[in-house]
């Protein structure tokens, strides 16, 4: 049987299963695997099983004894994750297990993201269902798919999959802090057609690498002042093409529409009489933006490394408009909250840029705790891709989680929280998308309140969680369901 890297930390009915569920790959629109084990989980359980048309699924178990005039409740989790790794790191997210390993009160992944978002919700949930000495209503666990890149498992919920009255999302990263509304989102695409030119004569090949960002969740620390990879890059080819004249042949940054790109690639075509001034001219910028970005991007990276010579370039008109476009393309908070202070109201993430074939796509995200501001945010980048002659569609977008302060579970779980650990929690709305919002569109009755542990990272290979939080959090969960309400 092999070592579990886990095993000896508390809780272990909590580790065992996010242990378990870290060797089932889980990329966004691939969950066959971990929802199999899941499934095959239930059964071997005993359990009820129902799934809906898309193949979002809930396990049921019935409430322990004395329990079952007790409001029922659905703890809930998205089985996908977020799939990134460093560019030096050998890793297939289709096939190979999650890396883990412990780091003083942390658990994270060796170069990769850890899935923790939301592994751990999950994970909790089938330890509440299986936990010796547990009381608990009628319970659902309710696992979504698809949740990474645009809440589309949740937007496709069945409308008659949950009998629960009460939701317990653990989809939220930050210990004492109970969610209680957040941020609607919508996905704006620019497809900007190809214009190849030939490779000028006497020139040299290189490829431009902007590494070392951050990167981060674009809802959580898009107002944090991290460096964009996509943004610093282009930085560097507009100035590089007007001092030097340099030829773009492809443009690559971010794969992920909710994640601050960390990294950015560029092979670039350069007249052998301009090398030295165009290694220069890079050495300048990894200083330049070392004195700007050096305190809250300690590891950034600027370079170019000599690259076999590519079959095509832009047209130097094409260039300019691309390149053009994407510096005036906003990313970043366009607007904080008057009423809630701290929170982000509206932002943007200028997410992916990918070179193809006929095309160079970009995608980007917009974010809004109000429906008014996102379509205005998705506006302006719509008139920055048109700017650069580019096709632009919208995605069908997601709403906002409106806050319910007088949210029954919301008041019995302050009090529960309050006896175990001596001190209110704090309770807010964020700026970061979560489900909730889409199952009270299909269950409006729906009593949701959103909590869990310290997070730090997430989206980018340096996730972690807290140990010691992932236990207060586990011993919240089952106070609260232990003192669950008795139906009305």
């Amino acid at each position: 049987m092999a070592e579990r890297i886990l095993g000896a930390i508390e809780p272990k009915e909590v580790w065992y299963y996010f242990e378990e569920i870290t060797k089932y790959p889980r990329p966004s629109k691939q969950e066959e695997k971990i929802a199999a084990y899941i499934k095959g989980w239930a059964k071997d359980q005993g359990f009820e099983l129902q799934e809906d048309k898309l193949g979002n699924f809930v396990v049921r178990k019935p409430a322990t004894p004395g329990m079952e005039n007790r409001k029922p409740v659905c703890i809930q989790g998205h089985i996908d994750m977020v799939c990134e790794k460093n560019a030096d790191v050998e890793f297939d997210f289709d096939n190979d297990p999650i890396q883990v390993y412990i780091d003083g009160d942390w658990v994270k992944a060796k170069g990769t993201t850890l899935g923790a978002d939301n592994g751990v919700g999950v994970a909790m949930g089938m330890a509440a269902m299986t936990a010796e000495g547990i009381k608990h209503p009628d319970l659902e666990l309710l696992c979504t798919l698809d949740e990474e890149t645009g809440l589309t498992g949740a937007m496709q919920l069945g409308t008659d999959l949950l009998k629960a009255e009460i939701l317990i999302n653990l989809d939220s990263e930050e210990d004492g802090a109970f969610t209680i509304g957040c941020a609607g989102g919508l996905n704006t695409r620019g497809i900007y057609a190809f214009q190849a030119d030939t490779v000028p004569a006497d020139s040299v090949a290189y490829k431009i690498a902007v590494k070392g960002l951050k990167g981060g969740h674009s809802g959580i620390e898009i107002h944090d002042g991290r460096g964009n990879a996509a943004k610093f890059l282009n930085r560097i080819l507009w100035n590089a093409t007007n001092k030097l004249n340099i030829r773009l042949a492809d443009f690559n940054s971010g794969n992920k529409h909710n994640a601050i790109p960390r990294e950015g690639f560029a092979t670039v075509v350069v007249a052998k009489a301009a090398e030295g001034d165009f290694e220069r001219f890079i050495e300048d910028f990894d200083h330049q933006y070392k004195r700007e970005y050096g305190s809250k991007e300690p590891n950034i990276s600027i370079s170019a490394e000599a690259t076999s010579m590519p079959t095509r370039v832009m047209t130097p008109e094409f260039q300019k408009r691309l390149l053009s476009s994407f510096y005036v393309m906003p990313h970043g908070v366009y607007r904080m909250s008057p009423d809630i202070a701290g929170l982000v109201q509206t932002s943007t993430n200028f997410a992916i840029v990918e070179t193809k074939e006929n095309t160079v796509e970009v995608l980007t995200s917009q974010r809004s705790s109000v429906e008014t501001e996102k379509k205005d945010m998705a506006a302006v980048v719509q008139i920055s891709f048109e700017l650069g002659g580019a096709e632009v569609k919208f995605g069908d977008g997601y709403p906002a989680w409106e806050p319910n302060v007088n949210s029954p579970i919301l008041q019995e779980a302050v009090k529960v929280y309050t006896k175990l650990f001596g001190k209110e929690p704090h309770i807010e709305a964020i700026h970061a998308g979560l489900e909730c919002g889409l199952v009270g569109e299909k269950y409006p009755n729906m009593d949701m309140l959103s909590f869990g542990p310290d997070l730090r990272e997430v989206h980018s290979p340096n996730e972690m969680i807290s140990i010691t939080s992932t236990a207060k959090c586990w011993k919240l969960l089952k106070t609260i369901l232990e003192e669950i309400p008795v139906k009305a």
